[in-house]
């Protein structure tokens, strides 16, 4: 059985998090870069469901452990 496509932006509605564009950009302006010593789950500006739903995902390789990825990546980075 394949995995579902996810979208960045699923991944943020997931979380709680404004999924259009601008939301997007604005979060990722807002917390990047993340330190490179911070583990993404252990980022300071998550609540405790969002660190789980982070980890959980992670751990179980789900579906959205991509997108996880990808979201640590650009976390990292800053424009």
């Amino acid at each position: 059985m394949s995995q579902p496509h996810r979208r960045f932006s699923e991944l943020f509605a997931q979380l709680g998090l404004p999924n259009d564009p601008a939301g997007i950009h604005q979060f990722l302006s807002q917390h990047a870069p993340l330190a490179p010593e911070t583990a993404l789950a252990d980022a300071p500006f998550w609540s405790p469901a969002q660190t789980e739903m982070l980890c959980r995902q992670r751990q179980d390789d789900a579906d959205w452990a991509e997108l996880v990825d990808q979201l640590d990546a650009a976390l990292r980075y800053r424009a």
